[in-house]
C-alpha cells in the first residue's frame, strides 16, 4: 500500500481497536519501524492527528484532540475494485422499482454519493468521468421486478407466466423464490418450481402476469442450492459437473490468463506459450458462447462432446456464409 493508504489504515486501526502495540502496527502495515515512525510523525505534524504512545498501556492510541486545526486526513482515491463496487451499487439501487424499499434506498443513495464525492469536485464529476457501460441489458417491467423482490424477501409464493425464449412458448408456474441474482447486467430468480418439483433459474424479464400468493414459500436448504448451481458455468444451472480443457493461443493468453471464468478454474502456460485453462461446467450453453467469441484463438481439447459441439456450430456458420 502507498503512503496515503497507510495513513487511512493507521486511522482505521486506532479508531476500531483503540490501542495498538508498535509490533501490531508493523505487522499489519508490513513496513519497517523507521517508516512507521515517519508516518506517525507526519500524521501528527501535518494533519494534527492526536496520536500518543500510552506507556502505561504499552501501545498507541488517540488522545483528546489537539488545540488548533481539526484532524483531517487527505483525500484517498478508490482503487479499481472499490470504484466499480460503489458505482455498481449506486446503479443497482437507482434502478430498483421506485416503491420497493424506498425508505431504505434513498439514504443509501445519499450515503454513496457522499462517499464518492469526498474530497473530490462532487459526485456528478465522479459519475461523469468514471462510467459503467451496460451491454446486453434486457428491458423489463419495473413492477414485475418489484413483485419478485417482495416475494423473495417476504417468503411468499408467486404465480407467474413464463416465456421461454429457447422454446418460444409460455407456461404457467407456481414458484417459491429463493434468491435474486444480478449477472451480466440482468436479473435472475432462483426458485423452487412446484410444477417441476425442482430448482429452476428464471430470467426476471421473461416473467409475466406475476401474482403474489398468500402461501408461504418453501425454503430449499443451502446444500441443495449449492449442488444445483455451484458447479454450473455462468447462469445456466446443472448438477453434472464436467471439466473443459481449453487451449488459448499466445496472443489470446495475454488476456485470458488474467480473466476469471469460474471460481474453481485452473490454468497454466505450456512450453510453447499457449495457455491451458480448465473450467468446470454442467450445461455448456454459456461456455460455448465464451469459447466462440475467441474464434481461432482457442481450441477445445476435451471433453470430446464439447469439442464436437463447437465443430458443429463452426460448420453451421460456414454453411450459412457459403449460401450468400
Amino acid at each position: 500500500m502507498n503512503r496515503t493508504e497507510r495513513f487511512y489504515r493507521i486511522d482505521q486501526l486506532l479508531t476500531s481497536r483503540k490501542l495498538l502495540t508498535r509490533q501490531a502496527l508493523l505487522d499489519d502495515l508490513g513496513v519497517s519501524w523507521a517508516t512507521l515512525k515517519r508516518d506517525l510523525a507526519y500524521l501528527k505534524d501535518r494533519f494534527n492527528a492526536p496520536i500518543i504512545f500510552d506507556h502505561s498501556a504499552g501501545g498507541y492510541r488517540f488522545n483528546t484532540p489537539n488545540i488548533g486545526p481539526a484532524y483531517e486526513l487527505p483525500g484517498l482515491w478508490f482503487n479499481a475494485d472499490e470504484t466499480y463496487a460503489l458505482l455498481t451499487m449506486h446503479r443497482l439501487l437507482s434502478e430498483l422499482e421506485p416503491s420497493l424499499l424506498t425508505p431504505h434506498i434513498v439514504p443509501l443513495l445519499s450515503r454513496l454519493k457522499s462517499i464518492m464525492a469526498q474530497n473530490t469536485s462532487g459526485f456528478a464529476q465522479v459519475n461523469e468521468r468514471i462510467q459503467l457501460t451496460s451491454i446486453g441489458k434486457r428491458l423489463k417491467n419495473p413492477a414485475y421486478f418489484g413483485l419478485v423482490s417482495r416475494a423473495t424477501l417476504a417468503r411468499q409464493q408467486l404465480k407467474v407466466r413464463h416465456y421461454s425464449r429457447e422454446q418460444n412458448h409460455y407456461t404457467e408456474r407456481v414458484l417459491s423464490p429463493q434468491r435474486l441474482v444480478f449477472y451480466r447486467n440482468n436479473w435472475y430468480l432462483d426458485a423452487w418450481c412446484h410444477q417441476r418439483q425442482a430448482l429452476r433459474r428464471f430470467s426476471v424479464d421473461a416473467l409475466e402476469s406475476i401474482e403474489l400468493l398468500p402461501e408461504q414459500a418453501e425454503d430449499v436448504p443451502d446444500a441443495e442450492m449449492v449442488a444445483e448451481f455451484a458447479s454450473s458455468y455462468g447462469i445456466y444451472s446443472g448438477s453434472e459437473a464436467r471439466i473443459a480443457h481449453l487451449r488459448f493461443s499466445p496472443a489470446a493468453a495475454r488476456w485470458v490468463a488474467d480473466e476469471n471464468w469460474h471460481p474453481d478454474q485452473v490454468g497454466h502456460f505450456d512450453a510453447e506459450g499457449y495457455f491451458i485453462l480448465q473450467v468446470p461446467y454442467a450445461e455448456p450453453t454459456e461456455l460455448m458462447m465464451d469459447i466462440l467469441r475467441h474464434g481461432l484463438h482457442v481450441e477445445v481439447l476435451e471433453p470430446a462432446a464439447l469439442r464436437q459441439s463447437v465443430v458443429d456450430v463452426i460448420q453451421g456458420m460456414t454453411a450459412l456464409y457459403r449460401e450468400q
